[in-house]
């Protein structure tokens, strides 16, 4: 959390949760934090708020993501967490790009992603894996429309080809022995398992 984050906590509780330094202690705290960020009253906030909303974007798509996960039956805080990353990441144009160590370009498209895997060692290819996945669902989650009108129109992949392609890529980067390194596996074998679902809860946002 960053200070603007408490800040913004505490104008939407008041003085519920007490002083300032008394909330901190409470998101410190595991149950409590959960039960905070989950109350119905913090989303409301976050979406009716006017204005340039002062939170980081971490703390905002977390917020949303474990709403609409909630409703949708996707109640693994560890999954929410980790695609609000991903939506964070997504939103800053110098982290949503693809580069391989020694390349100077990034790599924009699909079809050169698949093609570096095969001269990729193997930590590459399970980053690589995990750019495809969560690039997926981001396509996915957040433009599906202009998925299905680049489809439509132009002739290009649908969505299931997407959904199909971030689905095995979340499981190949699930079976990797880095993913248990980095305790992911369970995160990306899920969003394999449940991908469509994450992303209709992605296009509720």
């Amino acid at each position: 959390f960053t200070a603007q984050d408490v800040e913004f906590v505490v104008k939407v509780f008041g003085t519920k949760l007490g002083t300032e330094d008394c909330l901190v202690k409470l998101l410190a705290d595991e149950d409590s934090r959960d039960q905070i960020l989950d109350d119905e009253k913090l989303f409301h906030a976050l979406l009716e708020h006017r204005g340039c909303l002062q939170v980081s974007s971490r703390f905002y798509f977390y917020v949303l993501v474990r709403h609409v996960f909630d409703r949708s039956g996707l109640n693994d805080r560890a999954v929410a967490d980790y695609v609000a990353e991903v939506l964070a990441a997504f939103s800053e144009s110098n982290r949503s790009r693809c580069v391989l160590p020694e390349q100077i370009n990034p790599l924009e498209y699909f079809f050169e992603m698949v093609a570096a895997l095969q001269t990729a060692d193997e930590r590459t290819r399970f980053k690589l894996r995990l750019h495809i996945g969560n690039r997926s669902l981001f396509m996915t989650g957040i433009f599906p429309d202009r998925i299905r009108e680049r489809a439509e129109r132009r002739g290009f992949p649908g969505l299931r080809y997407y959904e199909e392609l971030g689905r095995t890529h979340y499981r190949m980067a699930g079976e990797h022995r880095l993913a248990q390194r980095y305790n992911l596996e369970g995160i990306l074998i899920t969003l394999s398992e449940r991908f469509e679902t994450t992303r209709r809860a992605l296009n509720d946002i």
